[in-house]
Parts: C-alpha cells; structure tokens; sequence
C-alpha cells in the first residue's frame, strides 16, 4: 500500500514535467476581482519559519508543503494542519504542525517543527495537553458550530509501531477561548474521537442509511467533505481500504452526526464506476465513480456539490455533481475521463463552457452562494496535461473561466508582496489549501506547482482574491 500511495503522489509531477516544459450567470470581471500575493516564499521548496509557539509573528511562515487541510473558524481565522512538506530543519516529510493566521501574522499553533512524528492519541474521548494526530497528508477537514476544528484520516503516521500507512481516526482540536500569548495558557487541545490508532483499518458500514456507534469508514486518503446546514458532517471517498482484501478509490457517501456514523450512498466496495443515469435529473441509482482529491461545495439550502477527481486507473474527471434528498444529480461536465476544458471568452458565461478534468482544486463559495473553482492537475483547452492556473465561476447554471491561463504549465506572477495588482495571479499548481474569510475573501496556499522562476516543486505562497 506504501509504494502505490508514493507512486500516485509522483505521478502527477512527472507527467506535469513533460507536459508543463446558485445566482446570475453572465459573469464580466470587475477590477476589484484581483490576486494579492500576502506572504510565504515566491521560490519553491522552502522550509517552515516556526518561531515561537503560539506567538504570532510577522517573520513566521509554514513551510512548503502540498495536501494539507485547512478550516475557517468563527471568529473568520484562518488554519492549516500537516501535509507532505518542509519541517524547521529543511527535511521533506509528512508533517503534523498547525497553524493560525490572523490579523496577518502566522502563528505556530499545535504539533512538532519537524515531520515524521507518530501520534499521540491519548484516552478515546478525553482531550488531553500531549494530545497530537500523527504527520499525515491527505486528511478530511470540518469546522463546528463552536469552532472547534476537526481532521478525520489520511495517510502518514499512526501509532510509534506501525509506520506510514492510510489513517481512519477522527480529532477534535479545541482552540483556547480568547488565547492571548504570555498568559501561560496552552493554545488548545486536540482529543481523539473515534475511529482506530493504528493504520488499514477497513470500514464498518452497517446498514445503509442507519446510524449505529459501531459504524466508521474505513481508512482512506484524498476523501472530500462538507458541513451541512444543520452542523452535520460529511464524508465522500477517496484512496483506502473498504475492507481488508478491498484497497482502492471509493465512492462511499457517510454522514457524522451526534456521534454516530451512517453509510448514506455509494458502494462498500472499492473502484466502483459511476452510474450517470441522465443530465440533470435526479434518481436513486445515480451515483458517482470511486475517486481521490476532488473538490465540494455546499450550497445554502445545504445540498452538496462534488466536481472532479482522480480514478489513478481510468483518469481524471470533470463530472459536476449535487447530492440533494437523497440522490445523486449528475450537473454538468462529461461522463467520461480525461476531457479537456471549454473556455469560452474569458469573463462570460456559457452553457457550452466546463473546467477540462482535474485533480486536486482549490474551491471557494462567494456570498452569493456561486462557486468557484482554481487550478489543480488536469487537462487545459488543447487537451494538454499538466498543472494548471484557470479561475472558474458556477453560477446559473453556467461555468465561467474569469482568470487564469487556458494553458497548463503557467509560473506565477507575484508582483509587489501585500498589493493587489491585475497582473498577479498564483502559478499553475495541485494539492494545496483553500479558506474563505468572514469578510468573503478566497485565500490560497502552497501545493504543488510553479513558482516565479518557472521551477516545480512544493510552494508555500500565500494569495488572497476578493470576488
């Protein structure tokens, strides 16, 4: 299981190597719609400046890293969790430290300066001061009501004994109410949930749309989630194991609530192929394919959206689906893998135009409830493969390319540090971390990609848009 996860981590950048060298549709981008690059390294391959924990610091940044997690709490700050990156000491590892940036400072928040470490689970329930998730990539990631931030799995360390392996345990991180540095208090705690301490664990579905403690998914990576309107949690499938003799993509659909797991859709089998039944029509038996590192929004009657992914064995995808009473809607994009984008003219929107197939996105929901979609590692206008750099609306019913490159394989264009500017825009890149403010400003950080130089590697640039 190892080598398969390191060989799906590497594919994409060998491929890019060769290949880079809800409201009123109609979209026409205004001046203010700008990038600012905020803070982080314009080079890639950078290590983390940690300074002291729990202190802001103007000079504190987090290394560069790709498959992190982030959450937004509900004060509107802003926090990143792990990935497969650069620690203190330049060493490029899974990685376990969480960060808070506010008021335009980062501060190191949780965890170790150096990767590798297993974790400290604690008692079951019980949060506790030495309590720390093991370095992980690839985690799923939910913020409640209370602002408490929660991860379930991905792949990386468990327990001391077992290694690297793909991870089904679920954390709760409670920041300190108010946290001031100096007070001598800690910065929070994180408590083990549920789900196991050690790494491969299968799942255990129950009976499909029932709720039972003994429930959990099974371990897994690249899984994509959503908070419901009602505070509950969901989770949709990813890279891991339905059962012991069961490893592959997965297309299960579950729902936390009150402490309790519920198969809700989808197969407890892995590598399962969707069933698209007909656009834009709802049915029991539609149900999209197993894949890894697609994208989700929610929207504000509280239905769930899912675009893309990757299959690793048939391709990429650009499949545009909702979740709503039950049943799956297959919305828009192709019922087949590897198409590449239909850009139309930049700024308008057009039944015809539809993101070419991709992994690893970057998504963002406007406060007029219109999504919005950058980057990943996919197909561009020609049908070229490799990273990519193209900002995207959802609204009306439409896609609408607003910025970018229709080209993979662009480099950053990062002008003057902290000023917006119509000619900034993040280079082409995969697997990084996404946030929207209270204020409703999309944030961006790090990946995989290109830097201002035109090289590849792990980027930890940090950009703000305002749609």
């Amino acid at each position: 299981m190892k080598s398969r996860i390191f060989t799906l981590m590497m594919a994409a950048t060998v491929l890019c190597f060769s290949a880079c060298g809800g409201g009123v549709g109609g979209h026409v981008q205004s001046p203010s719609e700008e990038w600012t690059w905020a803070n982080g390294a314009d080079v890639v391959n950078q290590r983390g400046t940690y300074g002291i924990e729990g202190t802001p610091a103007a000079a504190n940044a987090p290394g560069a890293r790709n498959n992190a997690i982030s959450w937004t709490d509900k004060s509107g700050n802003l926090w990143l969790f792990g990935g497969f990156g650069y620690d203190a000491s330049d060493n490029n590892t899974f990685l376990n430290d969480l960060w808070e940036y506010n008021a335009g400072e980062w501060a190191w928040m949780s965890g170790l300066s150096l990767g590798g470490e297993a974790g400290i689970y604690g008692t079951e329930g019980m949060a506790g001061l030495s309590n720390v998730p093991g370095a992980r990539w690839g985690s799923s990631s939910w913020t409640d009501a209370a602002g408490n931030l929660w991860l379930f799995g991905g792949y990386g360390y468990a327990n001391t004994t077992d290694g690297v392996g793909v991870l089904n345990d679920l954390w709760e991180f409670t920041p300190t109410p108010d946290y001031m540095p100096g007070q001598g208090l800690p910065t929070g705690q994180w408590t083990w949930i549920g789900g196991s301490n050690l790494n491969g664990q299968s799942g255990t579905y129950g009976v499909q749309g029932t709720a039972d403690p003994g429930n959990v998914p099974g371990a897994r990576w690249g899984a994509v989630s959503w908070m419901d309107t009602s505070g509950n949690f969901w989770l949709f499938g990813g890279n891991g194991a339905a059962s012991a003799a069961d490893l592959g993509n997965l297309n299960d659909l579950w729902e936390y609530s009150a402490g309790e797991w519920t198969w809700v859709s989808g197969s407890n089998l892995a590598n399962q192929t969707g069933s698209y039944g007909t656009e834009g029509m709802a049915a029991p038996g539609n149900v999209p394919g197993s894949r890894f590192d697609a994208v989700s929004w929610i929207d504000a009657s509280g239905n769930l959206w899912l675009f893309g992914g990757d299959s690793s064995t048939l391709g990429y995808f650009n499949d545009l689906w909702e979740f709503s009473g039950g049943e799956w809607t297959w919305m828009s994009g192709s019922n087949s893998v590897n198409q590449p984008g239909t850009y139309g003219t930049e700024g308008t929107g057009a039944a015809g135009n539809v993101p070419g197939a991709r992994n690893g996105a970057f998504s963002w929901i406007d406060s007029s409830g219109n999504f919005w979609l950058f980057g990943g590692f996919g197909y561009d206008s020609a049908g070229g493969g490799g990273w990519l750099n193209d900002l995207w609306e959802f609204s009306g019913g439409e896609w609408t390319w607003v910025g970018g490159s229709n080209v993979n394989g662009q480099m950053g264009e990062y002008g003057s540090e902290g000023t917006a500017a119509a000619s900034n825009v993040p280079g082409a890149r995969t697997l990084g971390a996404a946030w929207t403010d209270k204020s409703g400003n999309f944030w961006l950080f790090g990946g995989t990609g290109i830097d201002s130089l035109g090289d590849n590697g792990v980027l930890s640039d940090f950009w703000s848009f305002k749609p």
